[in-house]
């Protein structure tokens, strides 16, 4: 049963962490000073004491649902089942925010461990288009869509990323999950101007920003970034992090950290750096604005 007395909005000026299950102990004895909670869904779904935690904890923070199994892409459609539970899940949490990404991983009915890329065509935005309405229908509220990472450049892709999204969000009313770390990475292998891609993107539709860290791979003498959420925040990624702070102010910020996992401290201290770099980015424009 839903806890109706635990908080629900986010203050856009305190960042939030990624819940793992090694933090649940010291989230839950320290409280840490941080804006919210994101957790993965599917961790959550077959109930136990995972849910019962986060119910705990529900009490203090405002939660973000952040799905990785929904498979928006998929030309075989929706699991409905998968749709059901994430409906369920969110009906007992009441998150301030819930998420997926524009990807696939099902074909088959087999589920695979990977987000993997699709083709920015008129017949994909068809069919994501389609999905996203569905699972907005089904639960009754806005859904986030996160722009990916990518390794491979598809032939049939004809429509860049940020339009593509912001066609998306036209068509379905849905938002955008914006990270900063994926537009950094893919402008790293694929080339082109990750700040001309947060200003391709609808800023009245960021609703979220992401942040993690990232590795650089050895592929036969060709580096290769790669999102492996591994490692603190890279300097060029803060840096145009601040640029996404200027396109969307009004988008919450999420720290994510899910490999080598550290202590909850340095976590949290990723999140106090991603809030002063926002202060200091609004209180630079709001200076700027006055002395115009």
């Amino acid at each position: 049963m839903a806890i109706s007395s635990s908080p629900t909005a986010i203050n856009p000026a305190q960042p939030g962490i990624g819940l793992r299950a090694a933090h649940h102990g010291d989230v839950a004895e320290r409280r840490p000073a941080v804006g919210f909670l994101e957790v993965h869904a599917e961790n959550y779904m077959g109930g136990g004491r995972p849910i019962a935690t986060l119910e705990a904890l529900r009490r203090h923070y405002p939660l973000s649902v952040h799905g990785v199994g929904l498979s928006l892409a998929s030309v075989e459609g929706l699991d409905l089942g998968h749709v059901n539970r994430l409906a369920s899940l969110c009906a007992r949490l009441e998150p301030a925010l819930v998420s997926e990404h524009l990807a696939w991983n099902r074909a088959g009915g087999v589920y695979l461990n990977d987000l993997l890329p699709i083709p920015y065509s008129e017949e994909a935005l068809g069919v994501v288009g389609d999905h996203v309405a569905m699972v907005q229908d089904r639960l009754k509220r806005r859904l986030l869509i996160e722009n990916p990472s990518a390794y491979l450049r598809l032939r049939a892709s004809v429509i860049p990323e940020a339009e593509f999204l912001a066609e998306l969000v036209r068509r379905t009313g849905c938002g955008i999950l914006c990270d900063v770390n994926n537009v950094y990475v893919n402008s790293r292998n694929h080339g082109g101007d990750p700040r001309a891609y947060l200003k391709a993107l609808p800023a009245s539709a960021v609703g979220e920003i992401h942040l993690a860290g990232h590795a650089i791979n050895d592929a036969d003498g060709q580096p290769v970034w790669i999102d492996d959420h591994g490692s603190p925040v890279a300097a060029a990624v803060w840096d145009l992090y601040a640029h996404a702070v200027r396109r969307f102010p009004h988008a919450v910020t999420l720290v994510e950290w899910d490999s080598n996992l550290p202590s909850l401290d340095t976590l949290t201290g990723e999140a106090r750096t991603a809030a002063r770099i926002r202060a200091s980015v609004l209180l630079s424009e709001l200076s700027y604005a006055h002395a115009a």
